[in-house]
């Protein structure tokens, strides 16, 4: 099923955000509920917490005192770290449990205050935030909450910097205007993202690419957005490997200052190509299944004509991504990461290399066509290339 994290700073909407998205069938996941259950009485999560904090913490009818614990943990970064041991890990487990419980075709949304703070991040097919301007929220804690100014204003600064939050998230909504252009927006977020991507992802495919061409300008957010991508990744294939994954940005959105398709090339360095098939399946359901067919590489004056590599999309429909999947040490390989660093450290080839893509763009509206035009300047890249490494002792870097 499809896994959906979503947070916001205090005030911000979270939990308007999730209530529209459950009445609109997501199966709802609500970690400050759970972060409750896990310590109600009789729990062992209870028990673990008077045998860190003393009978003290507990009222006369058996529950947690949440006042007294919060005045034993408060300012107090050891006991708060040992408080999170004990309730953490049993949310993350009872989490899993109804995760596993949910429908093959469900869209499981896990409300989760602290989902940045964690570093849960990657362990989500997307992340939504939700966010607002601080005079918002401040105003908002103080009408539902009874807040004064100060106390409102101590409890958002208290929390994540909102551009860190920010930095996290596929996706931003806004919540600055009234419930109903909230309602609007969530709405669009089901229909156009959430739904399809369940639908690409239960059935292992890809979202459909677009025909014809659209280049646009440099975005400097394209290094950020394939680092969430790169972190998903990692996170999907840690139990296969043992360790982290060797994935790489590539291509033209890894250059800044070359516009480019708003499509993000990623390169996984496998040993072997019966390594890159073992990972196939883990890769599926992280959203990025294999695309069908046999591709190669030009290998560029390389010795052998082309070199077989396995190719990934997202089934995302909001993302698109190449996941170019290529044994370590090949001509494919190496020249992916060659040709990037080439146009990071020579602004000429690079402003060259822009300057073709529009020409080439007006005269080829289509992508096949547009592919298809490249190659000649691949190939003088690949010599000018070369030889920069050669002048510069360029080793490919470690993986």
């Amino acid at each position: 099923m499809l896994k959906v994290g979503l947070t916001g700073g205090i005030g911000a909407g979270k939990s308007a955000v999730a209530q529209r998205l459950a009445a609109r069938g997501a199966v709802l996941i609500d970690a400050d509920v759970l972060a409750r259950e896990v310590v109600a009485a009789g729990t062992d999560g209870l028990a673990a917490v008077v045998a860190a904090f003393g009978a003290e913490v507990v009222g006369p009818g058996g529950e947690l005192d949440r006042p007294a614990l919060g005045a034993r943990v408060f300012g107090d970064e050891t006991a708060r770290r040992r408080l999170e041991g004990i309730i953490h890990p049993r949310v993350r487990a009872r989490t899993a449990e109804l995760t596993a419980a949910a429908a093959p075709d469900a869209i499981v949304v896990n409300d989760v205050p602290l989902l940045v703070e964690t570093g849960l991040a990657a362990s989500y097919h997307l992340v939504v935030v939700v966010d607002a301007d601080p005079a918002v929220r401040t105003r908002r804690l103080m009408t539902t909450r009874g807040m004064s100014e100060e106390q409102a204003a101590a409890r958002i600064a208290a929390q994540a910097d909102d551009a860190v939050r920010r930095d996290a998230a596929d996706v931003v909504l806004r919540n600055d205007a009234g419930l109903d252009e909230l309602d609007a927006r969530v709405e669009r977020l089901w229909q156009d993202r959430l739904r399809p991507y369940e639908k690409n992802l239960r059935l292992g495919r890809h979202a459909p690419a677009e025909s014809a061409l659209h280049l646009v300008p440099p975005d400097p957010t394209w290094p950020r957005q394939a680092a969430r991508v790169i972190d998903r990744i990692r996170h999907a294939l840690r139990p296969q490997l043992g360790g982290e994954a060797d994935v790489t940005h590539i291509g033209s959105t890894a250059v800044p200052g070359l516009p480019a398709k708003d499509l993000l090339d990623l390169m996984l360095a496998v040993p072997t190509l019966a390594e890159a098939d073992r990972l196939a399946e883990a890769l599926r359901y992280a959203g990025l299944p294999r695309r069908a067919g046999e591709w190669y590489d030009n290998a560029r004056g390389m010795p052998g004509k082309t070199w077989p590599k396995r190719l990934h999309g997202n089934a995302d429909p909001g993302r698109s991504v190449n996941l170019h999947v290529r044994v370590a040490g090949s001509p494919g390989w190496r020249f992916a990461l060659l040709m990037r660093d080439h146009l990071r450290a020579v602004p000429a080839a690079r402003d060259e290399y822009a300057a073709a893509k529009l020409r080439w763009a007006a005269e080829h509206p289509d992508v096949a066509g547009y592919a298809e035009a490249k190659e000649p300047w691949f190939d003088a890249e690949a010599e000018a290339a070369h030889a920069w490494a050669r002048e510069t002792g360029w080793q490919p870097p470690e993986g």
